[in-house]
């Protein structure tokens, strides 16, 4: 089984922040791919579905940002689960909004709830790193991230949903490549096709050339004896 993982903030208050893009990815891959109802268990909100052939477990941790480690590490151990079968989705301040990376392992970064993660199940998890940009300035970002997406965000936020949940069976499956090219098909730019080569006109074939006239070197009187022969 693996466990996919959402990282935000339980409540209202916080449901459109960008800090919980990483809860809205879990709804949408819930809500598109028939997932049972969620459950408060571990801590959290958990569903269980079918992704591919692979059976899934959607984990929202409810024990704010900070603490998110606590509800993972509790149902990494109910389903006995090692780190290479969680993965997880957060909010990343250092993609642009609308871009997407896959991560095996590594540092938190500064980020709170992948920093809550390492100290209950340790660094080696994959995690899918889900652009909102960044504000410009390390004084601006707490109320960044936990103010709620623009509506000038709604279409790439959208774009970028659909393509997660497009891709999530592949992701399950193992297959990073594949599940970033769904994403891109949703939220790259639309290439307009080319207009087809205009066809070469044939030019038409020169006229064959006339045989060279001979000079007539006949006298007159010549030629008027000739024409009554």
């Amino acid at each position: 089984m693996k466990l996919f993982v959402g990282l935000g903030n339980p409540g209202a208050k916080y449901a459109a922040n960008r800090h919980n893009i990483g809860f809205m990815a879990l709804d949408r891959i819930a809500a598109d791919h028939g997932f049972g109802s969620w459950q408060k268990k571990f801590q959290g909100e958990i569903c269980q579905g079918m992704l591919g052939g692979a059976k899934v477990s959607l984990l929202k941790p409810m024990t704010f940002m900070n603490l998110s480690g606590q509800a993972v590490g509790e149902a990494m151990r109910f389903y006995q689960l090692e780190p290479a079968d969680l993965m997880v989705f957060h909010d990343e301040l250092d993609l642009a909004p609308g871009k997407l990376r896959l991560k095996q392992g590594g540092g938190h970064a500064g980020h709170n709830g992948l920093r809550s993660l390492h100290a209950h199940v340790g660094p080696e998890y994959a995690r899918v790193r889900l652009g909102i940009g960044h504000p410009g300035h390390k004084d601006r970002v707490a109320p960044y991230v936990l103010s709620d997406f623009a509506k000038s965000d709604q279409d790439w936020l959208d774009d970028l949903l659909r393509g997660i949940s497009d891709g999530a069976a592949a992701l399950a499956s193992g297959d990073g490549a594949r599940f970033s090219n769904a994403v891109a098909l949703r939220t790259g730019p639309v290439r307009k096709s080319s207009p087809p080569a205009p066809k070469p006109t044939k030019e038409p074939a020169p006229a064959p050339a006339s045989p060279p006239q001979e000079e007539d070197t006949r006298s007159p009187l010549q030629k008027l004896m000739d024409k009554f022969r």
